[in-house]
């Protein structure tokens, strides 16, 4: 019965977090969609190129998520509802600043990412305006980091996905709007994404609400909570954990794609959709990490060790059982999926010729999300960040030193092997550093 239970609430979670999930790419998916129908090339550039600024802009800062939704989770299963309410906001202050420096430095992150990314006169002009108009929507991607967190935290993961789904319509609407019926073309798509933004963060707002409405107990008003040095150490010491191993992730994640540059135009294509049987992968295995975060919190908060310890092994039985469904999938329909994702047979061939990683990618990887999920609840995150160093030192140390024909199988390899090792790394910290811990206070 109480596996069941652990079963339930780690599904409870997941389902609408990998739902969520999914729902992330569509909001660059229906710019790109909008624009594609306007004729010029330059468009479709500017928005891909656009989108990956903002891509890039965020995502460093995906540590507001991360950090709110740990310590959030130990408040919450300790029943210190004050600190659960001001965890939020001091995220949310924090957020805030963060966007405020973004908008205050827009000039200097835009040149930056001309010098990082060459584009032609027409289609620089297009990415400015698309660029200068997005970039007001900044405080509101970061508060929605700090949102769908903290609710992932609380056990309301549904309420993400609510505001991701409003959000796309919300988007799709507006864009549509404003290119078609406007005739504003980029300009719209911009100002579609930037509504679209910024309502999701009153719809935000609005379930904070009716969440409160049902918990009496918890203080909103807990604005003399804000200034605790303590709890606004411990919040700076956890996000800055996150964010340099955020840093190490990017470094990692570059290196690959210029590696597969310098292989030139068909390997890299390859590479790219290859690369999307991961990220599809990685929307299923986030979800659990994040019941991971939120369940691991919760029980660690209120002391329940067998609790927690019954949330590790369901959670690693549901990881197993999604690595070996995906590993079917790939192993049957690989390369047809293939197929699907373009028609050019000479990319598709090379692809072909690297599968073999793909396959397995998701055994050697499982670990490392759900411990991610499990170090975040535990807010062990200066294992993360030593997990991630030396998993990063290892990729490189390969690319480098292994002496294959196929510098590609290199690169694969190199990548398979920092994912395999990020997840034993913390299996071992966790051994040594924790499980010890989690001993004593059941004694």
């Amino acid at each position: 019965m109480k596996n069941w239970i652990r079963e339930n609430e780690i599904l409870n979670i997941a389902l609408p977090s990998i739902l969520s999930n999914i729902t992330v790419p569509l909001l660059s998916l229906v710019d790109l969609t909008i624009v594609g129908h306007l004729g010029a090339s330059a468009y479709i550039a500017a928005i891909a190129v656009g989108g990956t600024v903002f891509n890039m802009l965020y995502w460093v800062f995906a540590f507001l998520r991360m950090g709110t939704t740990g310590i959030t989770a130990q408040f919450y299963g300790a029943g210190r509802q004050d600190e659960v309410m001001a965890t939020l906001l001091r995220s949310l202050v924090l957020a805030v600043t963060i966007s405020l420096l973004q908008l205050v430095l827009q000039e200097q992150v835009l040149d930056f990412a001309f010098r990082v990314m060459e584009t032609g006169p027409e289609v620089a002009v297009y990415v400015n305006q698309y660029f200068h108009i997005c970039i007001w929507g900044a405080p509101a991607m970061l508060m929605q980091y700090c949102f769908f967190g903290w609710f992932i935290a609380v056990q309301e993961a549904r309420f993400p996905l609510y505001v991701s789904v409003f959000q796309n319509v919300v988007n799709i609407v507006c864009s549509a709007v404003f290119v078609f019926g406007l005739h504003w073309s980029v300009r719209g798509v911009a100002l579609g994404t930037l509504i679209a933004q910024w309502s999701s963060v009153l719809l935000s707002v609005l379930f904070l609400g009716y969440w409160l409405r049902h918990h009496r107990d918890a203080r909103f008003f807990v604005w003399h909570r804000l200034s605790d040095v303590r709890a606004l150490l411990r919040l700076f010491d956890v996000n800055k954990d996150i964010f340099l191993r955020t840093l190490c992730l990017v470094c990692v994640t570059l290196y690959f794609t210029s590696v597969g540059t310098e292989q030139g135009e068909v390997v890299l294509s390859a590479n790219v959709f290859l690369m999307q049987f991961f990220t599809f992968y990685s929307y299923f295995m986030d979800g659990f990490a994040y019941a991971g975060e939120s369940l691991t919190g919760k029980y660690y908060g209120a002391r329940q060790i067998d609790h927690l310890r019954s949330v590790f092994r369901q959670l690693f039985r549901w990881g197993g059982s999604i690595a070996l469904l995906f590993t079917v999938l790939y192993v049957a329909g690989g390369r047809l999926a293939l197929g699907w994702l373009t028609d050019n047979a000479e990319v598709v061939d090379t692809a072909a010729h690297y599968l073999v990683w793909v396959l397995l990618i998701p055994f050697v990887s499982v670990s490392a999300f759900l411990w991610d999920g499990i170090f975040i609840g535990l807010t062990a995150t200066r294992q993360m960040l030593l997990s991630m160093f030396i998993a990063g030192c290892l990729f490189f140390l390969i690319l480098f030193s292994v002496p294959l024909a196929d510098r590609n199988h290199t690169l694969w390899l190199a990548f398979l092997v920092y994912l395999f090792s990020r997840g034993m790394v913390q299996g071992f910290l966790y051994r040594k550093k924790i499980r010890h811990r989690l001993a004593v206070w059941k004694r």
